[in-house]
């Protein structure tokens, strides 16, 4: 059993919770109001908030952060025109994060997949599948092991570099369902 901390208690927040949980893991959620108040036990700690939120809460846990498995879920998408990602060309939200955090082990993980496929388990009938990046193997086994426990499958997709390519592949699902090009309830799979 592994102890996950959740920073977020929306309902993405809440679907990667069920997720772990449905694995027997213990699970804590931590509001991204908190403040910086609140003790972060986790092994793994998941950054569920939307990216504007992400510095705000690095710079109150960082240091309750080191050594940790540290998990970012965000599309760095332009809220206000919704047309363009955030980070720096050839780069990503994780990448910035693991520069913020040079002692934490960052992995990319469940931007690719919408709250209701992971309460779900499934996504047109086919499992739904966490695609992983980061450069720390045992951090990425780890997260893998926790989300296939709950039922969900998961893939390593390479280096933490790739998390590029995700939060591309995020930025477009997110797009077509704001476009009601496909429902929320639907997305990518992989199917192997």
């Amino acid at each position: 059993m592994v102890h996950i901390a959740i920073i977020g208690t929306g309902s993405m927040a809440n679907a990667i919770g069920g997720v772990f949980a449905d694995g027997g893991n213990s699970v804590e959620y931590i509001g991204k109001d908190a403040d910086g108040s609140a003790q972060i036990s986790g092994d793994i700690v998941v950054l569920a908030v939307p990216y504007p939120a992400v510095e705000s809460i690095l710079d109150q846990y960082a240091a309750q952060l080191v050594g940790k498995v540290v998990v970012d879920i965000t599309n760095p998408l332009n809220f206000e025109t919704f047309d363009s990602l955030v980070v720096p060309a050839g780069s990503s939200a994780a990448a910035e994060i693991q520069a913020k955090l040079p002692q934490s082990r960052v992995v990319k993980a469940f931007n690719t997949t919408f709250a209701a496929t992971l309460s779900s388990k499934t996504v047109g009938g086919v499992p739904t599948t966490v695609l992983i990046a980061g450069d720390d193997a045992s951090a990425k086994q780890d997260l893998a092991a926790a989300i296939a426990a709950g039922g969900v499958s998961a893939i390593d997709a390479g280096s933490l570099a790739r998390a590029h390519e995700l939060e591309a592949l995020g930025f477009l699902q997110l797009t077509l369902a704001v476009a009601d090009r496909v429902a929320w309830t639907g997305g990518f799979a992989v199917v192997r």
